[in-house]
């Protein structure tokens, strides 16, 4: 029974096809719910396409078990389901899991005992912590760290675990952040995520222990790609999130030296990425022409995408605005770093008539390791500085005197 004033939990499993599994694991969590769980919880299988008797069963728990709904939802997808009930229902915090119930349901208090005090606003599970006790095959543990290591590079994200079924938010941030979620299927919670972080949203994670489920129909080929679209469409995104901010958004100060630290690692990232691209171009054109002109070219390209990776990735500039403008001061820089490489190989080509390619590739190396130092000065206090960026990490002062709904 609710003691009036005591704040509601609702679980949301969505499903499809699990008619076998859903009978067995909803009547666990709800005696889960009943003996261990100490706030009033509710469960609703939202079932999104099922084509089996997912939906039959799941009606007949609703009869059998006090505190089970059901709700029918006739297309598939999982971030539609979770979208269409959480923004429907009253409940003071929305969680959701896996109908299989692969994370230790031990968890779900620490999940959502935060976001019940005020502390955080979003709370998720993660696989990827050093106290998480994870049964795993190699291959899902291999796909989930690369997608979320990607995520930090191309979204500069900060939570560790975009994926895991295990997650909860607030009702009332819920209510104002769900309708600019955009995707319907998989990619829903990186979204939601990504979102909740550029609003200045605390988002609070909870080791957990989880097995894997070895049952899983995910397509991990169809959903790698939706994924891939989806960080695409994020780092296109200009969607409006200060109405959020302003009433939910909390600033996010780091140390200078840790900023620091953190935009130097980034920089120094684009840079092996974008040194390896310029070795690799650099022997494709060495094949049919002199090595001063294969140079330059392998140099021109790449420092365009040097300097637009850097301008999304280190120093968080987003937008069409001032774009070129960046590219041409990008391009200036260029030239400090053609001088060093020219210089460089006359220098080579000097003292050795005719050096192996193998050699020649080295002494570009170093020249390019060279200018990384001058590059970093000069993107930092001039190619971005017009439009006086900050960190990703940091958010505005003015946040600072920003009043918080409760």
């Amino acid at each position: 029974m609710q003691i009036p004033g005591q704040p509601r939990v609702e679980i949301v499993v969505p499903v499809k096809n699990e008619e076998r599994d859903l009978g067995p694991n909803i009547k666990r969590l709800r005696e889960f719910l009943d003996t261990r769980f100490p706030f009033p919880a509710e469960v609703c299988i939202a079932d999104n396409g099922s084509t089996d008797a997912t939906y039959e069963i799941g009606v007949l728990l609703a009869t059998e078990l006090p505190g089970v709904r059901v709700v029918r939802i006739a297309k598939a997808g999982r971030g539609r389901a979770l979208k269409q009930v959480w923004c429907a229902s009253t409940a003071d915090v929305l969680a959701y899991m896996d109908v299989d119930l692969s994370t230790n349901l031990n968890a779900l208090l620490p999940l959502v005992a935060p976001l019940l005090a005020g502390h955080s606003d979003v709370a998720i599970g993660t696989r990827l912590a050093n106290s998480s006790r994870v049964v795993r095959r190699p291959k899902r543990e291999l796909i989930s760290r690369s997608y979320n290591l990607l995520l930090r590079a191309t979204l500069s994200t900060h939570f560790s675990d975009a994926q895991c079924g295990f997650k909860a938010i607030r009702g009332d941030v819920a209510r104002e952040l769900l309708p600019l979620v955009e995707d319907t299927s998989w990619f829903f919670d990186t979204e939601l995520l990504v979102l909740a972080e550029r609003a200045g949203l605390r988002i609070h994670e909870v080791p957990v222990d989880w097995v894997d489920d070895l049952d899983s129909r995910v397509a991990i080929a169809k959903t790698v790609g939706e994924d891939l679209r989806g960080i695409a469409r994020l780092m296109r995104s200009r969607t409006d999130l200060e109405p959020v901010r302003a009433r939910y958004g909390r600033p996010r100060v780091l140390d200078p030296r840790t900023a620091l630290a953190a935009r130097v690692l980034r920089f120094c990232a684009v840079g092996v990425l974008s040194t390896a691209a310029y070795a690799l171009l650099y022997l494709v054109l060495r094949q049919g022409m002199p090595a001063q002109v294969a140079n330059v070219l392998a140099l021109l390209a790449t420092a365009v995408g040097n300097t637009a990776l850097n301008r999304r990735v280190t120093f968080g500039v987003r937008g069409a605005e001032g774009r070129w403008r960046h590219q041409l001061r990008g391009l200036a820089t260029f030239g400090i770093g053609w001088s060093l490489t020219a210089a460089s190989l006359w220098l080579l080509h000097t003292a050795l008539l005719a050096p192996r390619q193998a050699v020649e590739i080295t002494v570009l190396t170093i020249a390019n390791l060279a200018a990384t130092v001058v590059r970093f000065s000069l993107f930092s206090t001039w190619v971005f500085d017009d439009e006086a960026p900050t960190l990703p990490a940091f958010e505005p002062p003015a946040a600072l005197d920003q009043p918080r709904s409760t």
